[in-house]
């Protein structure tokens, strides 16, 4: 047991260093939110200092995770995820993970009102698998213009340009999965407009 500790309080620090910089924050700004010097967080980044309660519990604060994944804490408890709706960019998502962005594969559950948007590509890391539920749905990726319904999924790496909403004929209820690897692209629908 005082080996997993060890082995679980060795991993802190590697594990705020990547969090901070995933997020694109600088040692002074995270000193400037948490209250702990800079050289505080440097030792405790790079080892150098033990992780206590007192320096871990603004640090989950100022990242805004819990402590447990801060701390690599294994799960405990109870194992359902807590399914709080929240709007983004006009769309309901809803959270079927634990996983933080950045942190592994996450799931969302992503309903999508109707109405025909123009569609804004955009590029990140990762890959995305989406799954329709119900509706449908309008995937631009790269120069494809593909419609997906009921029980159609797409794949693909989301360094490639990429919009998905509504066709405009309803509300559309997507399942999607996000992670920072995955396999290459294996899309099964059909060009807009299409007959099948």
């Amino acid at each position: 047991m005082d080996d997993e500790i060890s082995r679980s309080l060795a991993e802190v620090g590697p594990r705020l260093r990547r969090l901070r910089t995933e997020r694109g924050v600088t040692l002074t700004a995270l000193s400037e939110a948490t209250g702990i010097s800079k050289s505080t967080l440097s030792r405790l980044e790079s080892g150098q200092r033990r992780p206590s309660l007192e320096l871990l519990l603004p640090l989950a604060k100022a990242h805004r995770i819990p402590l447990d994944d801060l701390v690599g804490a294994p799960e405990t408890g109870d194992p359902r995820v807590r399914l709080t709706p929240r709007a983004f960019h006009g769309r309901t998502v809803v959270p079927l993970t634990r996983r933080q962005p950045g942190n592994g594969l996450t799931a969302w559950k992503i309903i999508i009102p109707p109405g025909r948007s123009v569609p804004e590509t955009r590029t990140h890391e990762g890959y995305e698998w989406l799954f329709v539920l119900d509706g449908t749905l309008r995937l631009v990726l790269g120069d494809r213009d593909l419609t997906l319904v009921p029980g159609e999924a797409a794949e693909f790496d989301t360094r490639l340009p990429h919009w998905f909403g509504s066709t405009g004929d309803g509300p559309v209820e997507v399942l999607s999965l996000f992670g920072p690897q995955g396999e290459r692209v294996h899309t099964k629908a059909r060009p807009a407009g299409g007959t099948g």
